[in-house]
C-alpha cells in the first residue's frame, strides 16, 4: 500500500477527511520553506502539495505566481525541491508528499532521472497541471512504473464523456477543483461540490479532495463534510507574502494550518 493509499484509509477508518496543504518549494527562501515544509505534519497536515515553482504558472493566481516568482528570484531550482523533500524524509516517512506544478521543468530535466530521483527521495505523487492523459506516455506511465501516484485534476467543466478518460489512468486521489478558473478565485457553494463528488463517485473508486478557495476553518470544515480531503494552497501562499520575515512566515503558516485542521477534524463530529 502506497502512503498516499494508507493515509486516506486510515482516516477514512477514523471517519474524517484529510487536510491536504499547498507551499511553494523555496518561499520565501530555502531554509524557512524547508522549516514550514518540516512543521506542517505536527501542525496537522495530512498530506502536502509542494509546489515545483515555473515561470510561466498559467493555472495559478496572483498569489500563488507570486510565490513561484519568489521562489525563484531566491534561486530554487527542481533539484533544491528534491532535496527538501530527502531533508523532510529523514524525520518524516509517514506523511506523504505530492509535487505539484508544470510539465516544462521537468522535461528539462529529464524525465527519466526526474523520475528515478523523485522516487529515491520519497515523493509520493506528482500532479501536472498541464499535461492532459493523452500525454501519459511523456511522464503518468513512467511516474507510476516507478510507483509514484499520478494525480488528476477534474473541474465542473469535465463532463460525463470527458471524465473516464480523465479518471482511467489515475491513482492516489482524485483533485476535484470546485471552481472553474485560477488557484485562489471565489469558492463554490456546498451544494455544487456535493453534486459533484457524487458524479466522480460514480465513475472511481478512489478518494476525492476539492480544493479551490478554502481559505478558512469553516469553509474547510464545510466541504471536510462532504470530501475524503480538502486542499489549501492560497491562503497559506498569502501568509508567506505578507510575513515581514521569514521567521513570521514559518510561524504564520503553520499557525493557520493548526486552525485548518482543527475545523476538519471537527468537521464531521455532530454529524449523526
Amino acid at each position: 500500500m502506497s502512503r498516499l493509499e494508507q493515509r486516506f484509509a486510515d482516516l477514512k477508518a477514523e471517519g474524517r477527511a484529510a487536510l491536504v496543504t499547498f507551499v511553494t518549494a523555496g518561499d520565501p527562501g530555502y531554509d524557512a520553506s524547508l522549516a514550514i515544509l518540516k512543521g506542517l505534519p505536527a501542525a496537522g497536515a495530512d498530506v502536502i502539495e509542494l509546489g515545483m515553482p515555473f515561470t510561466d504558472p498559467m493555472a495559478d493566481g496572483i498569489a500563488i505566481q507570486l510565490s513561484t516568482l519568489r521562489a525563484l528570484e531566491a534561486g530554487h531550482t527542481l533539484a533544491k525541491t528534491l532535496q527538501m523533500v530527502r531533508e523532510f524524509r529523514i524525520d518524516n516517512t509517514t506523511t506523504p508528499i505530492v509535487l505539484m506544478g508544470y510539465y516544462n521543468p521537468i522535461h528539462r530535466y529529464g524525465v527519466e532521472a526526474f523520475v528515478a530521483q523523485a522516487h529515491a527521495a520519497g515523493v509520493d505523487g506528482l500532479i501536472i497541471v498541464d499535461l492532459p492523459p493523452e500525454h501519459d506516455a511523456e511522464l503518468a506511465t513512467p511516474a507510476q512504473a516507478a510507483g509514484i501516484d499520478f494525480i488528476r485534476l477534474t473541474t465542473p467543466t469535465t463532463d460525463d464523456m470527458r471524465l473516464p478518460t480523465v479518471l482511467e489512468r489515475s491513482s492516489g486521489f482524485v483533485y476535484y477543483v470546485s471552481v472553474a478558473g485560477v488557484t485562489g478565485a471565489g469558492s463554490a457553494t456546498s451544494d455544487q461540490v456535493s453534486s459533484a463528488i457524487e458524479r466522480l463517485r460514480r465513475h472511481t473508486d478512489l478518494p476525492i479532495s476539492v480544493g479551490f478557495g478554502i481559505r478558512t476553518p469553516e469553509q474547510a470544515a464545510a466541504i471536510a463534510r462532504l470530501a475524503d480531503g480538502v486542499v489549501v494552497g492560497s491562503a497559506f501562499v498569502d501568509k508567506v507574502a505578507k510575513a515581514t520575515s521569514p521567521g513570521q512566515a514559518i510561524e504564520d503558516v503553520l499557525s493557520l494550518c493548526q486552525d485548518l485542521a482543527d475545523g476538519v477534524r471537527k468537521a464531521r463530529v455532530n454529524q449523526g
